[in-house]
């Protein structure tokens, strides 16, 4: 039984806590987080001992891993303490406040062979992985063009000081909601490697953007449009998409289906000329433990299979979330130039 702890206990670290504790190869121990009202929760609840200070958790626990998911500003103080006690981490995104940062812990993870994984969790969602493998089968042909697309109801009105509306605690619509659909571009597409244009809008919030607007163009020299706007409440939640332009045809995915356009019938693929709609039903993740989505369980269950094998998985890891983070570090330096 491998020994897990929890650092940060707000929505992901409830979500996680479940999660783990269902999970039949984890031994869930402790928890930390700086709530008395959420501590006391624990206490009465369960068994798990909690703690109010990570360091003393992370001293006195004998842990193989924890899940790390507090605010992106104690990121890199609580990874690196982890690491360097030879515990392996799962970080919830963004990755770190700054790519220096970022680069410092992933090269300790690397130093130490251990295994490191970050929650982006479209990565597990089936028609997300669909899409990645119609393009890698060249199924609409020539990459022309992409857009990514993200909207939902985080901040429609306006708010006080939370770490939201904090550039330096990793607030801001391109930090904490753009990030998901830029990872997504970055690994089914390429990765972004300039931005030629860069729109940052706050609608509610002071001090931070609530929408962005950002041409990209990608290592395999494919141009897009990143549009993400946190402020729109015609959306009950997020919804994060994808379309593809090719010479062949188009690509519509989002988390529940992917409509597929082609100009010519696939044989190799069993697609017919036109539209084709295929529902997420064809493609979910199996998981042990449905919470939210499967997705969610999907990650987590992912990141204790590599821990278990001594291996390192090729989702959603330290160095993949790291060149996440430069993105949107080019996309808020080239905001600035206009």
């Amino acid at each position: 039984m491998l020994k897990a702890g929890i650092i940060g206990l707000g929505k992901m670290g409830i979500s996680h806590a479940a999660i783990v504790g269902a999970n039949p190869d984890v031994h869930f121990t402790s928890i930390c987080d700086t709530s008395s009202l959420v501590l006391d929760v624990f206490k009465k609840y369960t068994k798990l001992n909690t703690y109010n200070d990570y360091i003393k958790m992370l001293d006195k626990e004998p842990l193989d891993f924890i899940l790390v998911a507090t605010p992106t500003k104690f990121h890199y103080p609580i990874v690196k303490y982890a690491l360097e006690k030879n515990i392996h981490v799962f970080c919830e995104k963004p990755f770190s406040l700054t790519s220096q940062q970022g680069i410092e812990l992933t090269e300790l993870a690397l130093s130490k062979s251990l295994i490191n994984q970050v929650g982006y969790h479209n990565h597990f969602i089936g028609t997300f992985r669909e899409l990645h493998r119609l393009l890698k089968e060249n199924v609409i042909g020539d990459i022309v063009h992409f857009t990514g697309e993200a909207y939902g109801p985080v901040v429609t009105k306006e708010k006080g000081n939370t770490w939201r509306s904090n550039p330096d605690e990793g607030g801001g619509c391109t930090s904490d909601y753009a990030a998901h659909v830029i990872n997504l571009i970055q690994e089914i597409i390429g990765k972004p490697v300039h931005v030629n244009g860069t729109l940052l809008k706050s609608i509610y919030s002071v001090g931070v953007d609530d929408a962005v607007y950002s041409l990209l163009t990608l290592e395999n020299n494919i141009s897009g449009v990143l549009l993400v706007n946190w402020s729109d409440d015609t959306y009950r939640k997020m919804s994060t998409s994808l379309t593809v332009q090719g010479k062949k045809g188009k690509i519509v995915c989002d988390a529940t289906e992917i409509k597929i356009y082609l100009k010519e019938p696939s044989s190799t693929e069993n697609l017919d000329k036109g539209w084709t709609t295929k529902y997420i039903t064809d493609f979910a993740i199996p998981v042990n433990y449905y919470l939210r989505g499967e997705e969610y369980s999907a990650q987590i269950e992912y990141f204790v299979n590599n821990v278990k094998n001594k291996k390192q998985g090729t989702y959603n890891t330290f160095e993949q979330a790291l060149y996440t983070d430069r993105v949107i570090e080019m996309i808020m330096d080239n905001a600035k130039q206009n």
